[in-house]
């Protein structure tokens, strides 16, 4: 002879049976926004190594040739470097030709 739980019980009736859906929904939610901080950490990362990439041919070019270069297309020209335009926006401003560039990264939504 097997008693209802349920009919007596109420709360096992939530426990049982709303809780699994809930649960599972927060997992859903957390995972989605972790999936969303991994990302964003991601571009950033990039971003900083794009700056770090681009000073540190910057910094090669003076101890090779005795000048930095004139311009950002001289660096992608002469050292193959890869910029994603649509994803990042660089600003490169030269001073003089014995002075380091200003290098900036900035990242496109």
């Amino acid at each position: 002879m097997k008693k209802n739980v349920f009919k007596k019980n109420p709360l096992m009736v939530l426990v049982f049976g709303i809780f699994p859906f809930i649960f599972t929904g927060m997992i859903i939610i957390a995972l989605l926004f972790g999936f969303q901080n991994a990302d964003e950490a991601s571009r950033a990362e990039g971003a900083r190594l794009l700056e770090e990439s681009i000073t540190r041919v910057v910094i090669h070019s003076y101890a090779v040739n005795g000048r930095f270069p004139e311009s950002l297309d001289d660096i992608v020209y002469d050292y193959d470097i890869y910029i994603n335009h649509e994803r990042f926006l660089v600003h490169y401003e030269v001073f003089g030709s014995n002075m380091l560039p200003t290098i900036f990264v900035f990242q496109m939504d």
